[in-house]
């Protein structure tokens, strides 16, 4: 990696609502940039601690891996205060609705770069845990941020509205699994793993189904 760019992890705690139930949850919330700025990747429970890691950097975007509510809940306060658009795939504006009604955002698509801090970041279009679910790949670093398609042990869940679980098994192999072996994952949630680590068990994924 050049220069100073580093990537952060910032750990936000809160609820998970969907199809009427609710799950306390941990978030990963991550800083991609160097000591001027940074892109946040996820806008998860809490604007205070997310803002203080991000200290006097400026902000670029902040972008939603994709828009369940554990992913967006601050993201309008981070985009107003930090003078940063909220940046999510137009194919979760139904999910946005849901916590932030009429509130706005920037639409993204597979392919755009985002640039931070000398490099850029590559938006992959990954749906099946939601439609408009996208990771980030910014080959660099060898990183990849994967919001919530795919997890140490497996693709994310898919048993609830508006998830499919063929259409995330493919997103995974034809795009995730496309990458280098030696790939580091930034999971939404609980700890890193790499594309070489998950790509031999994807057979097991598919007869475990959903």
């Amino acid at each position: 990696m050049s220069g100073n760019l580093r990537i952060e992890r910032v750990v936000t705690s809160g609820v998970f609502e969907l199809d009427g139930g609710s799950w306390d949850v941990d978030n990963n919330v991550w800083l991609v940039g160097d000591d001027d700025e940074v892109v946040i990747v996820d806008a998860a429970h809490d604007e205070k601690t997310i803002t203080e890691a991000v200290g006097g950097r400026d902000v670029v975007a902040i972008v939603c891996t994709h828009g369940h509510n554990d992913h967006v809940t601050v993201a309008p306060r981070l985009s107003e205060h930090l003078h940063a658009p909220a940046v999510l795939h137009p194919g979760d504006q139904e999910l946005w609705e849901m916590t932030h009604p009429g509130g706005r955002f920037r639409s993204t698509e597979d392919g755009e770069r985002i640039a931070v801090a000398g490099t850029e970041l590559e938006v992959i279009h990954t749906p099946g845990h939601s439609p408009g679910s996208i990771c980030l790949h910014l080959p660099e670093a060898k990183a990849l941020f994967s919001g919530d398609t795919l997890f140490s042990g497996g693709p994310g869940a898919t048993g609830r509205s508006f998830s499919d679980f063929p259409t995330i098994i493919s997103s995974i192999r034809e795009r995730l699994f496309a990458l280098p072996e030696d790939t580091k994952v930034h999971t939404g949630h609980g700890d890193p793993t790499t594309i070489g680590a998950e790509a031999p068990h994807l057979a097991e994924w598919i007869a475990r189904g959903h």
